[in-house]
C-alpha cells in the first residue's frame, strides 16, 4: 500500500465515468437499478474523490482509488439513494408525543383501517344510501358530536389549518379579540398573530401578559368586533400573579353582544387526565359544554391520531366554513379519515382507549413496567461482556411533548450508557447513525434511553448497536 500526494498524478488515476459504468454491470446487486440512478452514483463518487484529492492534505493510500473501492462507494451510494428518506427511528428520548420525531404512534385498529383504505376503493366522497355524490366529513362527523357533544364537527389536515380557516370564515375584515397572555408560539414559529393576519382578520390585544379580565373583553368590543377568541396556552405556563377569564365567562360576554367565541385547544384531549393522578388538562367536552361557538384542536397530539385538524361548533357555523373555498385546500386526505375514524372509535370506550391507544399507553405507563424494562436492557447490554462498556440505570423524568402538559412531569427510568475512549457525543452521533437510527439523550455527559417511549423490539435493536459500535472500535474503523 503506497501513498501519495502529488494531486495531479492522483486525478489522473481517477477512472471515467464510462470504464466504471462497465464493471458496475457485472455486480448482481445492481443489475435493476435504474440507469439513470447508476450514473448519478457513479458521478457523485468520482466527483467526491476529486473534491477529496484537491482539498485533503493527508496522502491518498493506493487503494482509495482503486476499481473495487470505488465500486464498493458507488454500491453504497445506490444503496442509500434508494432507501426511504422517511425512515423508522427509535424514540429514546422520553418525549412521548416528540415532535421532530413522527408524534403520535396510531393504535392497531387505526393500521388495519389505514391498510384497507389505500388497499382498496372507497365511499370517500359516495353516499352509499343513495347512490349520489357525498362529503367525506360526514365519515367522521356522527362520531365527534357523539363523543363530545357538538352541534356539527369537520376535520381539515393540521389544527393551524383548522385556526386559519375558522378565523377566516367567522372574522375575515374584523377584528378578534384576544388576550396578550395567548398570543402563543409553538413549533415551526407557528404564531397566533400570523396565522390571523393571513387569514385577514384584525388582531386586537387585551390585557396583559399575566393578567387579563372580563372587562377587557368587555371594553374592547365595537362595530367591527367579529370574534372573541380563547387560546390553550398548552406548551408553557404562567404561574403566579396571573388572571384569565374562563372559557365559560366569555362565552357569557359573546352571548350578550352576540358575537361569536372560538377556543383553540390546540392539544386537545377527550379524556380527563387528572382521574389518572396525572395533571388536568382541558377536556374538548368541557369546551363544548360551556356553550363555545367553535373549538378546534388536533387530532395527533394527546388525541393519539393522525395528524388532523378537528373543528366542533354549532352547526351554523360549522356549516358556513365548510363552504369556504379554503376548505379544499385544506381538505383531509382518506388515509388520514380512516386513521381519525378508527382512533376515535376507541374513545366510546374509555379503558379501551388507555389501553390501545400507544400516545396515552406511554404516558401512563407505570413505573414497574418501565424498570422491567430497563433492567432487561441493562442486562443484555452487560451480557456483551466488554470491559470498555459501563451501564448502569438512572431515576429520570420523561416529557408528554407536543407542546401539551408543560408542567407534568413522568417518572421514568433511563439506561445510561459510557463506553471507554468514546466520548458521548461520538456515541450520540453512531447510535443516531445506526439503522434504524437511536435517538437518546445526553445529560452529564452520559448517553441516556429513556426506556418510557422504547417500544418491546427496540431493546434487541440497541444491543445489536451497541455491539456494532464496540466492534468497529475494536477493528479500528470509523463508526
Amino acid at each position: 500500500m503506497t501513498a501519495n500526494r502529488d494531486p495531479k498524478t492522483l486525478l489522473k488515476a481517477l477512472p471515467g465515468v464510462d470504464h466504471v459504468l462497465l464493471k458496475v454491470k457485472s455486480i448482481r446487486s445492481l443489475e435493476s437499478v435504474p440507469y439513470t440512478l447508476l450514473v448519478t452514483a457513479i458521478r457523485n463518487v468520482i466527483d467526491a474523490l476529486r473534491t477529496d484529492i484537491l482539498e485533503s492534505k493527508t496522502p491518498f493510500q493506493s487503494e482509495d482509488l482503486s476499481l473495487d473501492h470505488i465500486l464498493r462507494q458507488v454500491e453504497e451510494s445506490v444503496v442509500r439513494a434508494l432507501a426511504p428518506k422517511l425512515r423508522r427511528v427509535i424514540n429514546a428520548t422520553g418525549v412521548v408525543v416528540h415532535t421532530n420525531l413522527g408524534r403520535s404512534l396510531l393504535a392497531e385498529a387505526a393500521l388495519t383501517n389505514l391498510k384497507t383504505a389505500a388497499s382498496h376503493y372507497s365511499n370517500l366522497e359516495y353516499d352509499l344510501s343513495t347512490g349520489k355524490r357525498g362529503s367525506r366529513y360526514s365519515l367522521v362527523e356522527a362520531i365527534l358530536c357523539e363523543l363530545t357533544g357538538a352541534e356539527a364537527a369537520m376535520v381539515v389536515n393540521n389544527n393551524a389549518a383548522a385556526v386559519l380557516l375558522c378565523l377566516n370564515t367567522i372574522a375575515q375584515g374584523k377584528e378578534a379579540i384576544v388576550s396578550r397572555g395567548e398570543l402563543v408560539e409553538i413549533g415551526g414559529s407557528f404564531r397566533i398573530p400570523d396565522v390571523m393576519a393571513k387569514s385577514g382578520a384584525l388582531l386586537k390585544e387585551v390585557g396583559t401578559t399575566n393578567r387579563t379580565h372580563a372587562h377587557d373583553y368587555e371594553s374592547a368590543l365595537t362595530e367591527n368586533t367579529g370574534l372573541l377568541l380563547k387560546v390553550h396556552t398548552s406548551n408553557y405556563s404562567i404561574v403566579g400573579f396571573t388572571t384569565s377569564v374562563p372559557l365559560s365567562e366569555l362565552v357569557q360576554i359573546g352571548a350578550r353582544h352576540h358575537i361569536p367565541v372560538m377556543e383553540d385547544l390546540g392539544s386537545g384531549t377527550l379524556i380527563d387526565f387528572s382521574t389518572y393522578g396525572l395533571i388536568r388538562e382541558p377536556c374538548v367536552q368541557d369546551s363544548v359544554a360551556s356553550g363555545a361557538d367553535i373549538i378546534t384542536f388536533s387530532g395527533d397530539k394527546l388525541l393519539g391520531g393522525p395528524q388532523a385538524g378537528i373543528i366542533l361548533g354549532k352547526k351554523q357555523i360549522v356549516d358556513d366554513i365548510k363552504k369556504n373555498p379554503l376548505t379544499r385546500a385544506l381538505r383531509i386526505d382518506k388515509l388520514t379519515l380512516a386513521a381519525l375514524e378508527s382512533t376515535l372509535q376507541l374513545y366510546r370506550d374509555e379503558e379501551h382507549a388507555v389501553k390501545n391507544i400507544p400516545t396515552l399507553q406511554m404516558i401512563m405507563m407505570p413505573t414497574t413496567i418501565i424498570e422491567e424494562k430497563a433492567q432487561c436492557l441493562a442486562r443484555l447490554l452487560t451480557g456483551l461482556g466488554d470491559d470498555r462498556l459501563h451501564v448502569q440505570t438512572l431515576n429520570r423524568n420523561s416529557k408528554t411533548g407536543g407542546g401539551a402538559l408543560p408542567l407534568l412531569e413522568l417518572p421514568s427510568r433511563c439506561v445510561a450508557i459510557r463506553i471507554e475512549g468514546f466520548s458521548t457525543n461520538k456515541l450520540e452521533k453512531a447510535m443516531r447513525h445506526y439503522c434504524p437510527p437511536i435517538i437518546g439523550r445526553i445529560e452529564s455527559d452520559l448517553f441516556l434511553l429513556d426506556l418510557r417511549t422504547m417500544l418491546p423490539d427496540d431493546i434487541e435493536m440497541v444491543k445489536m448497536a451497541i455491539c456494532n459500535i464496540l466492534n468497529q472500535k475494536a477493528s479500528g474503523k470509523k463508526s
